[in-house]
């Protein structure tokens, strides 16, 4: 089996970047170049976005090299002069990288991050940066849509059974997490993240045990600390009565049932009748959870109709950002050596320069972003971008998850109130270009012409 790791990950780019490299070393072309990292347009369905991704991009970026067997590989397509594959053999980041912090919110046409470094180093890393940042921030931005929609209720993280791949599942967990989710069922990411995980049963377990009672009776003495019951195997509320005669047994012994899942069927009706169930066996403390393919509108219904529930189990709608599932992110040359370039393509045109994102703010509400050439003054301005590389080592004091995940959660309740709505605001946040940078557009343009 092939698995992605740090002695292959050099080859996780599209060919053209390689022919691409191959003909600047051909043609001398090393020089220093910055490239910006954004998402050209937000999808119909997102206000904001959160960037993420940009630890495990910046851990690439530290430990990309081309191995001897990168090298055969490369060497068998008959492509590539011995003299080039000679200069991957020694193949080093060691640019400058500014970055959004994971967290952080965004928005459209905004640098999420900036790379400067020799050309070839610089146009090599593309596709693993795009594909790392862009797949992360989507599934953030989805899940600080599921946190805008439970309020003050938990939400876990439990797609990793239908994420497009393995690595997916991976590292929707953890953008899941810095989005809002309380944790995650993937134990993986558990691992290797240090995200809570959680879990309960599947509807297989009940049914391999002959009745559902012994099932419940069975799980509850396995894991008496965290015993949470599946009831809609059968029947709901039949399910609902079994596990509080458990509950009520158990409860002399010292061990609680920690909940009851509901995974099917009307769920609003049927949370009201299980609490009513619990409740009358005078086991209040016993929670709720709702899963089913839920996401964040099916959730605000529910939770609008004042159903019961203490948390919620998303899945499919998280993991794979069901409803905006790819973001335009692109990695565009904005300047080199011979100062700032531009693009001008019709609906592809990119800003010149390198640049700056300046946020500001009125009574701790964001207002209003600007695009400004690197250099101009803030004005009152908070800069969006910091420097975590140099020289191809980290600059950042990367304060982990924790950190992304609170800064997360701040962004959100500083937010206008209109773009912490589910559904497309009256108007757009405003991204604007300073004059400044407007004023080099128009004079790039108008010598192109």
């Amino acid at each position: 089996m092939v698995w992605v790791d740090d002695s292959n990950a050099s080859l996780l780019t599209d060919l053209y970047e390689l022919t691409m490299a191959a003909s600047y070393h051909g043609h001398h072309m090393n020089y220093q170049a910055t490239f910006d990292l954004f998402i050209r347009q937000l999808p119909d369905r997102r206000n904001f976005l959160v960037a993420c991704g940009v630890s495990d991009a910046l851990h690439y970026l530290h430990t990309v090299r081309f191995e001897d067997s990168a090298l055969e590989y490369l060497r068998s397509l008959r492509m590539f002069s011995d003299d080039f594959l000679s200069h991957l053999a020694s193949f080093r980041f060691h640019g400058e990288v500014w970055a959004a912090p994971e967290g952080e919110i965004v928005f459209e046409n905004e640098p999420l991050m900036r790379v400067t470094a020799p050309l070839i180093e610089a146009q090599i890393v593309e596709t693993f940066l795009l594909n790392c940042v862009a797949f992360q921030t989507m599934v953030a931005s989805k899940a600080a849509r599921v946190a805008i929609a439970c309020g003050d209720r938990r939400f876990l993280d439990m797609s990793p059974r239908r994420d497009h791949a393995a690595d997916a599942a991976l590292k929707a967990a953890r953008a899941a997490y810095v989005g809002g989710a309380s944790g995650t069922s993937n134990v993986l990411a558990g691992h290797f993240y240090g995200i809570p995980v959680s879990g309960t049963m599947a509807h297989s377990y009940v049914m391999a045990f002959e009745d559902e009672e012994r099932a419940f009776r069975a799980f509850v003495h396995d894991f008496p600390n965290n015993a949470v019951l599946l009831i809609d195997t059968f029947d709901v509320l039949e399910g609902a009565r079994r596990a509080a005669g458990v509950a009520a047994d158990v409860a002399s012994e010292g061990v609680i049932v920690k909940g009851v899942r509901i995974d099917s069927g009307d769920l609003a009706p049927l949370s009201r009748s299980v609490r009513a169930i619990l409740d009358s066996a005078g086991l209040e403390e016993v929670e709720i959870i709702l899963s089913g393919d839920l996401d964040e509108y099916r959730i605000k219904a529910l939770l609008d109709d004042g159903v019961p529930v203490s948390s919620f189990g998303v899945g499919t709608q998280l993991g794979t950002s069901a409803d905006a599932p790819t973001l335009g992110a692109v990695y565009k040359l904005v300047a080199d050596e011979r100062g700032p370039k531009i693009k001008l393509s019709t609906g592809k045109a990119t800003l010149p320069g390198r640049k700056q994102v300046l946020r500001f703010e009125r009574d701790g509400i964001f207002e209003r972003d600007e695009i400004v050439l690197e250099g101009e003054e803030s004005r009152g301005g908070r800069p969006l971008l910091v420097k975590v590389m140099e020289r191809g080592e980290r600059t950042d004091a990367d304060n982990g998850l924790e950190a992304a995940r609170e800064r997360c959660r701040t962004g959100l309740q500083q937010l206008p109130p209109t773009l912490r709505r589910l559904g497309a605001p009256a108007q757009r946040y405003r991204v604007e270009p300073s004059s400044r940078l407007s004023g080099l557009v128009e004079q790039m343009s108008a010598k192109t012409h």
